[in-house]
């Protein structure tokens, strides 16, 4: 039975394919005649002038010489102290200090520092600012600092800064 079922629905569908979709392989038959395939033809390769090369008198750039890091002498002495405590006036950077006043004791100097809005007293040998920063001398108008500052390879290099003698603000502000 599964047979004549299978006969019969495969009879069936190639009687309906037949005459329904002549008409379709006739037309793609008159198409195809009068088709002619075309390639084009590839661009003609124009060949590249020969150049010597000179460069072989001068050092290999792959040479080992070149790839090794540069040796360079560091001077070790300078160097902050990381142990020691920090003082109250490292917290805060050196351009946001201002010396407010002197107070002079004999022939020693004391700079008057407002911080925020703390005032400090600051001798000579006092560290402020982020930079380890040792205050080098003191004068009417200005202190000196000595900073250690580390450079684009990672050497420490001094760098001096001062602070001058604000002027008093106006009233009004």
């Amino acid at each position: 039975m599964k047979r004549a079922l299978v006969l019969a629905c495969a009879a069936m569908l190639a009687a309906c394919g037949s005459g329904e979709q002549e008409d379709i392989r006739v037309w793609m038959d008159e198409q195809a005649r009068g088709m002619r395939g075309s390639v084009k033809a590839l661009p003609e390769i124009k060949p590249f002038p020969i150049v010597e090369y000179v460069g072989s008198a001068a050092e290999d750039p792959f040479s080992k010489g070149r790839m090794e890091v540069e040796k360079r002498v560091v001077n070790t002495s300078l160097r902050p102290d990381l142990n020691r405590r920090k003082e109250p006036l490292e917290a805060y950077p050196l351009e946001s200090l201002r010396m407010v006043g002197v107070l002079s004791q004999g022939k020693s100097n004391r700079a008057l520092v407002l911080a925020g809005k703390n005032l400090h007293q600051v001798k000579v040998g006092n560290y402020m600012g982020q930079n380890f920063g040792v205050v080098t001398s003191i004068s009417e108008s200005e202190m000196t600092l000595k900073e250690l500052v580390e450079d684009a390879q990672g050497d420490w290099v001094e760098r001096i800064s001062t602070l001058t003698l604000q002027e008093r603000q106006e009233a009004g502000r």
